[in-house]
C-alpha cells in the first residue's frame, strides 16, 4: 500500500511538471488548441485568434465593416435612394419595389446557400466570398442603366450580403475573449448601423449636387470601399477553424419544432421581416412624395434611423436582462406602431424624434428574437432552428417591397403602405404575448 501510493505521488509528480510545462510551451499550447474540439455552437466556441500587434478587435472592426458594405451598402441603402433610382429610370413603385424585393430574395436564397457552403468551407473563406460578391454587386449596380441590371445587380449583393453576415458572428467573437464575445457579436451588427448613416450622409451630399442621377455614384464609392474592405480582411483576419463544420444542409425544422414556443417565435420573427422593409424601404419616398420633405431633410431622417441603429442592439439587451425576452418583446413590438403614426403625420420634429426610435427597433427586435432561441435550444440545435427560423423571415422579406409599391401605386399614396406596417407590429405584439415565460 505504501508502495502504491508513493508511486501514485510520483505519477502525479510527474504529471504536474509536464502538463505546466506544456501550457508554458508555445509547441504544447499549440497541440492542446489542436487537440480542442471545434463547435459552431455558441456556448462552446473555438479558441480565440487575435491579431499578432493591434489584438483581436482589429478583427472585429473588419468584420463590421464586412457587414456595413454587405448589409448597409447592399441591402438597406436602395430604400434611401429608391426615389431618385424610380425618377432616374422612369419606372412605377411597383417595379422599383420589386428590385428591392430582388434583393432580398437573392439573401434568402444565399442563406440556403450558406448552409451548404459552411459544411464545405472554413466560415473566414464563406465570408471572404461574401464580401467580393456584395462588391461586385455594387460595382454592376453603379454601372446599370435599366431596372433588369440593377435588380440583376442588387441580386449579386444580396447573396454576398447573406454570405457575409451568418459567419460573420462566430469569427468576431472567436477573435476575442470569451469574456468579450457579446460585444464583438454586438459591434458586428453596429457596423451595419454605421453602414446606414453613411450611406445616407453620403446619398444627400451627392443627391444636392447631382440630382436623382446620384444614385449611381453612390454605388461607385460603396463599391470602392467595399473592394477596399475585402482587401484588409484578406490580408489580415484570420480565424481558426480546422476543418469545415460538415453537413447542415438545407433543414433545421426538426430543430426548430423542438424549441418550446417554435410557433410564436416564428410568426413574430416573420411579422419583424414584412413590416420593417415596408417603413425602412419607403421612409424617405414617403417624406418626399406624401410630406413634403426635400431630399435633404429625408436623408437626414434615414441618418437618423441608422445612426440609433449603432445602439439598438445593446439598448434592447440591456432592457431584456431586466425584464425578459417575453416581455421585451411585447413593449418593443407594441411600440412600433406608434412611432410609425407619427411619421404618418409628417411634422418634422415629432418625424425625426420617431426615426431615432425606430432605429433602435429595427436593430434590436431581431436581438430579441435570436436572444430567445439562444436560452431555449441547446448547442445542437441552435444553429438549424434558428436557420429554419430565419428562412420563414427571409420569405416575408422578400415579399414585403413589392407590395408596398403595388399598394402605394393603387392608391397613390404611401400611407396605406405605412398603416399596414403598424397593423403587423399588433399579430407580431399578440404572437410574442404567447410565447413562454422566461426561464
Amino acid at each position: 500500500m505504501a508502495g502504491q501510493g508513493a508511486a501514485s505521488k510520483r505519477a502525479a509528480g510527474e504529471r504536474a511538471p509536464r502538463d505546466s510545462a506544456t501550457l508554458r510551451s508555445p509547441i504544447g499550447a499549440l497541440r492542446q488548441r489542436r487537440e480542442t474540439p471545434m463547435s459552431s455552437a455558441p456556448d462552446s466556441p473555438a479558441p480565440p485568434v487575435r491579431a499578432p500587434i493591434l489584438g483581436g478587435w482589429l478583427f472585429v472592426v473588419l468584420i463590421a465593416l464586412s457587414a456595413a458594405v454587405a448589409q448597409a451598402f447592399g441591402r438597406f441603402s436602395y430604400g434611401l435612394i429608391l426615389p431618385a433610382v424610380r425618377d432616374d429610370l422612369g419606372i412605377t413603385n411597383a417595379l422599383a419595389g420589386g428590385i428591392g424585393g430582388a434583393n432580398v430574395g437573392a439573401y434568402l436564397l444565399g442563406t440556403l446557400v450558406v448552409a451548404w457552403a459552411t459544411g464545405r468551407f472554413r466560415l473566414l473563406a464563406v465570408l471572404r466570398f461574401g464580401i467580393a460578391l456584395a462588391s461586385l454587386g455594387l460595382l454592376l449596380a453603379s454601372l446599370s442603366t435599366s431596372a433588369p441590371m440593377l435588380g440583376c445587380a442588387l441580386f449579386i449583393a444580396g447573396l454576398g450580403g447573406a454570405c457575409v453576415w451568418i459567419p460573420s458572428p462566430m469569427v468576431a467573437a472567436d477573435a476575442v475573449s470569451p469574456a468579450r464575445r457579446a460585444l464583438a457579436i454586438g459591434l458586428t451588427g453596429s457596423g451595419i448601423g454605421v453602414g446606414v448613416m453613411s450611406a445616407s450622409l453620403l446619398a444627400a451630399s451627392l443627391r444636392a449636387e447631382q440630382g436623382d442621377a446620384a444614385w449611381s455614384s453612390l454605388y461607385t464609392l460603396q463599391a470602392l470601399i467595399g473592394f477596399g474592405v475585402f482587401a484588409a480582411v484578406v490580408m489580415i483576419v484570420r480565424h481558426q477553424q480546422a476543418k469545415p463544420s460538415g453537413g447542415g444542409g438545407f433543414g433545421g425544422f426538426d430543430a426548430l419544432m423542438r424549441m418550446p414556443g417554435w410557433r410564436p417565435l416564428t410568426l413574430a420573427y416573420t411579422v419583424f421581416g414584412f413590416m420593417y422593409l415596408l417603413v425602412l424601404g419607403f421612409l424617405t419616398t414617403r417624406l418626399e412624395d406624401d410630406s413634403g420633405w426635400n431630399s435633404v431633410d429625408a436623408s437626414f431622417a434615414f441618418t437618423l434611423v441608422g445612426t440609433t441603429m449603432i445602439f439598438g442592439g445593446p439598448f434592447v439587451a440591456a432592457v431584456a436582462q431586466r425584464i425578459g425576452v417575453r416581455l421585451a418583446s411585447i413593449l418593443f413590438f407594441s411600440l412600433w406602431p406608434v412611432l410609425v403614426c407619427i411619421v404618418l403625420t409628417g411634422a418634422p420634429l415629432p418625424t425625426l424624434a420617431a426615426c431615432l426610435g425606430l432605429g433602435l427597433l429595427f436593430s434590436g427586435l431581431p436581438l430579441l428574437m435570436t436572444m430567445y432561441v439562444v436560452n431555449n435550444t441547446n448547442a445542437t440545435d441552435y444553429g438549424p432552428a434558428f436557420s429554419a427560423a430565419t428562412l420563414a423571415f427571409g420569405l416575408a422579406q422578400m415579399i414585403s417591397p413589392p407590395i408596398g409599391g403595388l399598394i402605394a401605386d393603387l392608391t397613390g399614396t404611401f400611407t396605406w403602405v405605412f398603416v399596414i406596417a403598424a397593423a403587423s407590429s399588433l399579430i407580431g405584439a399578440a404572437a410574442a404575448w404567447r410565447l413562454p415565460a422566461d426561464r
